[in-house]
């Protein structure tokens, strides 16, 4: 193999060796636990877990002198910049052992099948970490668990972004301390059983990463507005560039916040909505009052009564009422989401109340979601408001609502 950097494989090389003489069992490192794993047919594959044996053992290599000497190369590294963002000189070392060191080792002695140095092994492994050092391109993922929703499949929002299925045990295999940071029961219940990813190429020349917890958190958010469903993610982010596991960033607090709630479904057709509103959400940073209706629309979901109809009343008002106020947005609203008389008469009844200072229940917090989605899907809310007032003067037809328009071509 062609060495980009020689003083890093040599510092790299020295403290996995150094670190194989501690780790073996004959040199009291402990024993490796393993496991069976079955394969059919009463087949069972010794398994020692390696990755577990040197997690548990990560402070004490850190003290290693040949720890600081890699260290210390890696700082000297332009390239490796990247996977310790910190500022300070014990985080960006703490950043680099998490992301770099640990994880060779580690690799290193799962490819040895233990502590029995094998030089080939260890070419492979620093090659790879050339690669993800010196690269074209690096291929990063980020993860946050998620529960309120229960997933019959992969679901596609885009911009990267992806719904499905896990565990509590395909989380550990990449990202060794989610164990720690998962909500609690996730993997037991249904409706706690999946995740949120964030998958991109990187070209080899950013020097930062992606905003995950904030991408993570709008998809969250087109979520909760599809479904209806008390959707949240987190606590924490969890990232990878390359096979280099990070730390954990947090997520913002309303999207990692469980709203109060029955677990909902995201099929693939609410799943196409919520791609459809994640694409719309990053468009209307310039109309403050949306973004207000919205904001204020997901608080509620956190409050009790009265709390929660005072939010509603402000988030509807933003959305609909312009300068007309709250009884005009009521009337909008009940136009834009009525499909017939009979509904309209019990919407129009729960949002005049609500105008009035009266205490709403579930099902206006529910109107007001979907005016939410409705107001995202026609693009341009101020053309919107305009044909509302006409077609409530009788001056044009009511215009088309998403949910009707999707029942009928359904």
């Amino acid at each position: 193999m062609a060495v980009r950097s020689p003083h890093l494989h040599a510092a790299v090389r020295g403290f996995c060796l150094a670190a194989f003489a501690e780790l073996a069992p004959k040199a009291g490192g402990g024993e490796i636990p393993f496991v069976l794993d079955e394969h059919g047919s009463g087949l069972y594959e010794y398994r020692p877990l390696v990755r577990d044996h040197v997690e548990a053992r990560a402070f004490w290599l850190a003290k290693l002198p040949d720890a600081g000497i890699a260290l210390g190369e890696l700082r000297r590294e332009p390239a490796a910049a990247i996977f310790a963002p910190a500022r300070d000189d014990a985080s960006i070392d703490r950043a680099f052992s998490h992301a770099i060191l640990l994880p060779v080792l580690s690799r290193t002695a799962e490819a040895c099948g233990g502590f029995d140095w094998e030089d080939g092994a260890f070419e492979r492994i620093y090659a790879e970490l050339e690669r993800s050092l010196f690269g074209a391109s690096r291929s990063y993922a980020a993860v946050a668990p998620l529960v309120g929703l229960s997933i019959p499949g992969r679901i596609v929002l885009g911009h990267g972004i992806t719904v499905h299925s896990s565990s509590p045990q395909d989380l550990a295999l990449r990202w060794p301390e989610a164990n720690d940071l998962l909500p609690p029961r996730f993997g037991e219940e249904e409706g706690r059983q999946s995740v949120v990813e964030l998958e991109r190429e990187l070209s080899g020349a950013d020097a930062g990463l992606p905003d995950a917890p904030a991408e993570l958190a709008a998809a969250v958010t087109a979520l909760r507005l599809a479904t209806g469903a008390p959707a949240a993610a987190g606590p924490v982010v969890l990232e990878r560039l390359e096979w280099h596991p990070f730390g954990a960033r947090p997520l913002p607090g309303l999207a990692a916040t469980e709203p109060a709630g029955d677990a909902g479904r995201l099929d693939p057709w609410r799943g196409g909505l919520a791609a459809e509103l994640l694409s719309r959400l990053g468009s209307f940073e310039d109309d403050l009052e949306l973004a207000d209706a919205l904001g204020r629309w997901e608080l509620a979901l956190f409050e009790d009564e009265p709390a929660r109809s005072e939010y509603l009343r402000e988030s509807l008002a933003a959305l609909l009422g312009g300068p007309d106020g709250l009884w005009a947005a009521a009337m909008r609203a009940t136009l834009l989401l009525a499909d017939g008389n009979p509904e309209r008469s019990g919407l129009i009844d729960r949002l005049r109340a609500l105008a009035r200072g009266e205490t709403g229940g579930v099902q206006v917090a529910d109107d007001v979601r979907r005016a939410i989605v409705e107001v995202l899907q026609h693009h341009d809310r101020a053309r919107l408001l305009t044909a509302l007032d006409e077609a409530l003067l009788g001056l044009r037809a009511r215009p088309a609502g998403y949910f009707s328009a999707r029942a009928l071509a359904s």
